[in-house]
């Protein structure tokens, strides 16, 4: 089941290499834009790859230059710059990701991807030989194939098709990446999908379809082409035309062989048997070649290698992932959903899976006179997983279908208006699922689900809350409240909250979703791990730091024990954690933490991640607290950049960034730059959650810069209007709140209203005082400024008590 997205931290600090292979050649030293050319690593029927450096900044890259230079045609050019396209889209460890894109001065097309080392999929596995020998290995490859189905399945979600899956399109790295699937498996190796020439992107121009007028460019990719590719039909190829070359793949894989016996001779008899012939069964290859040498494939395995290469698109899986999750259902010894669910059939899948158990039960059948009763009872219970099955299986190709259905509509050989923004699909894909699925709840709660995270990650919270309102109404009254489904809904629907800033709405939600999860799934899992995750930062967000960072500490352990000390999702954790650190004043434990992040974002996730830019502007606030402002303005400079690249001028993680640029140009005396960004972070805010706190911090800082210029009336508006805003969220008497009150009190100290001032310092500092006499943050904002107020006024005796007050509390940070 796939969880929802871990959120990120909204405020600030913000919380969330081509082989070179044997035909290598060093060609001479020369520059191609801002790269230098080392070595070819290999060329194709478009264009030229070198191994290169990039100057600036300086690091390797893969080069891949179009063939032809300033003279290529018109034609070549627009499948060159598809690929850019498709690779822009795609940030997935498992994915090369592609860094720049250009033309020379002299007419050459270029673009700059992430150098990848490794070996084809198939050399990699040649060391064991070409069909596995052992169940072991077997497994090894299915998990290996598993990465492979997930990173294309990330690609489909993202409107890019592939369209030219083959095991040489395929590296495998030397370097350890994730575990496979179950808790006990051993680490995997990573994996890059590359050349995403022949790309189709779903909402771009489509007309141009596979080039098979030269049979030297074809070979070797036309055995990995579904029946529609090879017809030469574009409108026909969708992400299941991916779904087959992955069949073929993993037929390669568990054979050795290829499923037709393409004879080298004219393409058209190639698709005839493509088109019409059905592929070689595993079992019945011949004794010379693959399992028939070694072994039978089993049967489940095969039936899914079978479903995945059919000939009519609808009855193979209806996506990578489903193609992927009975695979996981094969290594579980699960039913897989490939095959008809018979009694038997599901009862031998019981006893696999629970070897001991039923061979105890086999021993007693003969004194236990009431067996029968027990395997009448146990075969209802395996018809009910059984309906459950099928109905997932019916559902996912219902999902499917509508999402393909869905994105034809930005098609433009379908529709003759201009291509279709995000923001469009996504609205015409909710009136569609009100429309459609009317009939079909549990469809339409799954979609509204979908749906309504996409508009999540948008920014599009207003959009986004009805339709997981829906959703999970639907699925409890469905499903039940102890059902994982549910929990998902529940836990998105909290995320959307939280980002309204109404935690009072959100944590309920948050907390009852861990609680299903713990329960269902036990709790090192890292579904649990994620709602932990969410709860940590909700609680970051409400000022409850101890609580918060206990909560993070959990999600880690489990992360870094089942994901692996490198895994994005370890980065968000550690990135949390630093913002929590750097809450309590404790600035180079944060500084480390969101160094640590920084080091598996960079490689994990690629140069222009929004992830990345998140963690970048934490380390700008360290940078300004140790008074770096030049090398802070750098980094939020391309914060900004990055985000309003990636996620557009209005989404709300782009406000921090250009909230934090406003503070470093206050501190260097530009008060109407700043004040001019600190407005934008406000506009943005307010749009997306006119009640989260974090717009009270974006108009402390449009205060702060009126202040700086002497405009203390419209300074006491911004800060009444932030206190508003936390009190609403966060309660009258919260800690959070002091932070609109020291803006407050310091307009009546500009204005010479002393005693007034005092009086609000006063007030700030006992919400800052916890019951038990300590004392929570922002109390050294406070005090810093209070004591100012006091010298001021000449009350040095106080002067002296509140000193002794601050280095107290130092001391016991």
């Amino acid at each position: 089941m796939r969880s929802e997205k871990t959120a990120a931290f909204p405020q600030s600090p913000s919380i969330e290499e081509p082989t070179r292979s044997s035909f290598s050649q060093p060609v001479a030293a020369r520059y191609i834009g801002d790269f230098r050319v080392i070595r070819k690593l290999g060329e194709g029927g478009m264009g030229v790859v070198y191994e290169a450096e990039q100057q600036h900044p300086r690091r390797p890259v893969a080069l891949k230059v179009i063939r032809g230079g300033a003279y290529v045609d018109e034609h070549a050019v627009k499948l060159f710059q598809r690929e850019a396209q498709a690779l822009a889209r795609l940030k997935h460890p498992s994915i090369a990701a592609i860094y720049e894109t250009g033309r020379t001065d002299q007419g050459e097309h270029f673009f700059a991807m992430e150098l990848v080392r490794g070996v084809p999929l198939l050399q990699s596995v040649q060391g064991q030989d070409r069909e596995p020998q052992t169940g072991p290995e077997i497994d090894k490859r299915l998990r290996l194939f598993c990465k492979i189905c997930e990173a294309v399945n990330y690609a489909h979600q993202r409107g890019v098709i592939h369209r030219d899956l083959k095991p040489s399109n395929i590296l495998v790295s030397s370097d350890t990446g994730s575990r496979g699937s179950g808790s006990n498996s051993e680490m995997l190796p990573e994996i890059k999908i590359l050349d995403f020439g022949l790309a189709r992107i779903t909402d771009a121009d489509v007309a141009v379809t596979t080039i098979v007028t030269e049979i030297g460019r074809i070979q070797g990719t036309l055995t990995y082409m579904s029946p529609e590719q090879a017809r030469g039909h574009p409108d026909e190829i969708d992400l299941r035309s991916d779904v087959y070359s992955l069949g073929v793949v993993l037929y390669e894989l568990l054979t050795g062989e290829l499923p037709y016996q393409l004879h080298k001779g004219a393409p058209h008899e190639a698709v005839r048997v493509i088109c019409e012939e059905p592929p070689r069964v595993p079992s019945r290859l011949s004794s010379t070649t693959g399992v028939g040498r070694k072994g039978r494939l089993d049967t489940d395995l095969e039936t899914i290698v079978l479903k995945a290469l059919e000939k009519e698109p609808r009855r193979r899986y209806q996506s990578a992932l489903a193609l992927a999750e009975d695979i996981e259902r094969f290594l579980s010894k699960q039913p897989i959903l490939a095959r008809p669910a018979s009694t038997v059939y599901q009862m031998r899948k019981l006893v696999a899976r629970h070897p001991a158990t039923f061979g105890f039960s086999t021993a007693l059948l003969v004194v236990l006179a009431g067996f029968a009763m027990t395997m009448t009872i146990l075969s209802t219970r395996i018809a009910h997983e059984r309906d459950k099955a099928i109905m997932a299986e019916k559902t996912a190709t219902k999902v499917s279908t509508f999402l393909v259905d869905l994105f034809k509509v930005s098609d433009p050989t379908r529709t003759s208006s201009n291509p279709l923004t995000v923001r469009e699909i996504l609205d015409r894909g909710t009136a569609k699922v009100n429309r459609e699925l009317e009939g079909e709840p549990l469809v339409q709660a799954r979609l509204m689900d979908t749906l309504g995270q996409v508009y999540s990650n948008l920014g599009l919270y207003d959009q986004a809350l009805p339709l997981l309102e829906a959703a999970l109404t639907t699925r409890r009254q469905r499903l039940g409240e102890e059902n994982l489904e549910v929990a998902t809904t529940m836990a998105n629907l909290g995320g959307i909250w939280w980002h309204r800033g109404e935690y009072d709405k959100a944590e309920p939600l948050m907390q009852r979703a861990l609680s299903i999860r713990e329960r269902l799934l036990g709790p090192n899992d890292p579904t649990v791990a994620s709602s932990l995750h969410n709860l940590g930062n909700l609680r970051w967000s409400k000022g409850e730091y101890d609580q918060a960072e206990a909560l993070l500490e959990r999600a880690l352990a489990i992360r870094e024990r089942v994901l692996g000390a490198d895994h994005p999702d370890v980065a968000t954790t550690l990135n949390s954690l630093g913002a929590i650190a750097y809450k309590k004043r404790d600035v180079a434990r944060a500084q480390r933490l969101w160094e640590q992040t920084l080091a598996i974002r960079e490689k994990a996730l690629g140069p222009e991640h929004p992830y990345l830019a998140q963690t970048l502007n934490n380390l700008a606030l360290a940078y300004i607290d140790s008074g770096d402002l030049t090398r802070a303005r750098a980094l939020l400079e391309r914060v900004v950049q990055i985000q309003e690249k990636i996620l557009g001028p209005k989404h709300p993680d782009l406000a921090s960034g250009l909230s934090n640029l406003g503070r470093v140009l206050q501190e260097t005396g530009d008060y109407a730059g700043a004040r001019g960004l600190y407005q934008r972070a406000v506009d943005i805010q307010e749009a997306a959650g006119p009640q989260n706190p974090e717009l009270a911090r974006f108009l402390d800082g449009v205060a702060k810069a009126r202040l700086s210029e002497g405009s203390v009336s419209i300074a006491r508006q911004a800060y009444q209007r932030s206190l508003f805003i936390r009190e609403k969220a966060l309660g009258k008497d919260h800690p959070g709140n002091a932070e609109s009150l020291i803006g407050l009190a310091n307009c009546d100290r500009i204005e010479g209203h002393y005693k007034q001032a005092q009086a609000t310092f006063e007030r700030a500092l006992a919400q800052c005082r916890a019951l038990d006499g300590t004392y929570k943050p922002p109390v050294l904002d406070v005090l810093d400024d209070y004591i100012s107020l006091l010298r001021d006024m000449q009350q040095q005796t106080k002067v002296v008590e509140l000193q002794e007050l601050a280095r107290s509390i130092r001391a016991k940070q």
